[in-house]
């Protein structure tokens, strides 16, 4: 099928609420048109959110990215639009709080398929068009987490470490081309993340957090500008974002287990 539009086309995957949602409230700001994912029964409502009121036509895609299918599925209604994708938000994501050997190995790997394998398998269709047409943007959701020893979330933060350091090595190794890969790092973000990672009764599930159309907002600007990585939110997160970088992965990893504890909300 060959379309007629004449908006860019952009991908959001997990874009049925928080940043994703937000992800993709920006890039219709922007003038994008968009396909839009998630594994959740909330998308159908989330895309016609985006439609109202737009011009932009919103697609939703709903697919499982636990899987090479549903990874295939969401790039081939990508390819039926008939427009090449000019941006795309790798955002999908889950995680899940306490000790590693309480937690069930199958939610550990369920980390590791979402977080890392979907983002690989979608990235490397996503950067051949791009790259066969010397052009596009890729944006990849990493985390502050990824800067961190995940003390009661060790799967999860390891899994941030992976996509910080795979976006920012592609990222070089596409320097000469026009195609650019942006990093987006948010901290603890209002999202139904903590929630949906058993961590309500944490300090950082607990605790005040940023405003997730702030990090999205940042997200794009950066992706935008083709900037190499973005820390994103408040001040304090940015903040924490260069202590980070210098303090030593020991002492961030007893900050983070007062953070992540389960139960340290009480504390």
């Amino acid at each position: 099928m060959t379309s007629t539009r004449t908006r860019p086309l952009a991908l959001v995957t997990g874009a049925s609420s928080g940043i994703g949602l937000e992800l993709a409230e920006q890039l219709v700001a922007h003038g994008y048109d968009l396909l839009v994912n998630a594994e959740d029964n909330r998308l159908h409502r989330a895309a016609a959110a985006l439609d109202a009121g737009s011009d932009a036509r919103i697609t939703p895609v709903r697919a499982d990215l636990r899987s090479a299918t549903g990874v295939s599925d969401l790039y081939d209604a990508v390819r039926a639009d008939g427009r090449p994708l000019q941006a795309a938000a790798l955002n999908a994501g889950v995680g899940r709080g306490g000790a590693f050997l309480d937690i069930d190995i199958d939610h550990e790997i369920e980390i590791i398929e979402v977080n890392i394998s979907s983002t690989v398998r979608l990235a490397k269709l996503v950067l051949t068009d791009m790259v066969a047409r010397d052009e596009g943007r890729l944006l990849v959701t990493s985390s502050i987490a990824s800067t961190m020893p995940g003390t009661y979330q060790a799967v999860y933060n390891a899994s941030k470490s992976f996509l910080q350091s795979f976006t920012e090595a592609v990222a070089e190794e596409l320097r000469d081309s026009a195609v650019t890969v942006t990093s987006l790092m948010p901290g603890p973000t209002e999202t139904d993340f903590f929630h949906r990672a058993d961590m309500d009764d944490t300090a950082v599930g607990a605790s005040d957090k940023d405003d997730p159309a702030q990090v999205a907002a940042q997200g794009v600007r950066a992706m935008e500008s083709g900037d190499g990585k973005v820390v994103a939110g408040s001040v304090s997160t940015k903040a924490t974002g260069a202590a980070n970088a210098v303090l030593p992965d020991t002492v961030k990893a007893v900050i983070h287990k007062f953070m992540a504890r389960p139960g340290s909300a009480k504390s």
